[in-house]
């Protein structure tokens, strides 16, 4: 399945957030650490390259996920994550566990989901 970004909602939240701080476009591109020339490129109707994007989602201080669309049309609220996936972004990103500690940790997890899988099909 491949997803796409919405670049115009992304463009229109930026508006939004710059307008609500009283700022430039300029001024925006500071704060966010991105060119002004990638604004202006976004306002008519080019993408961010993925630093850029990441720095604008940033500055927005919200979730990549909510500009992202999927091809059949639906949007990130109508999609969740598997729970061995939301798991293994948590253990990765856990800085206090050694890399053998997270990888004993999601094999737990995954002979777990594994076996919850396995009864609910011979229900």
């Amino acid at each position: 399945m491949e997803g796409r970004m919405d670049a115009r909602r992304l463009y229109e939240a930026l508006d939004a957030g710059r307008r609500a701080r009283d700022l430039s476009w300029r001024q925006l591109a500071e704060q966010a650490g991105v060119s002004p020339s990638l604004l202006s490129r976004m306002g008519n109707g080019q993408r961010p390259d993925l630093d850029g994007f990441i720095a604008l989602v940033q500055w927005l201080g919200a979730p990549a996920e909510e500009f992202m669309v999927w091809p059949d049309g639906t949007a990130r609220s109508d999609r969740q994550p598997s729970l061995e996936t939301q798991l293994a972004l948590l253990l990765r990103a856990r800085d206090d566990l050694s890399e053998a500690d997270r990888n004993y940790l999601l094999d737990i997890v995954n002979a777990t989901m594994r076996h919850i899988k396995a009864d609910r099909r011979d229900r």
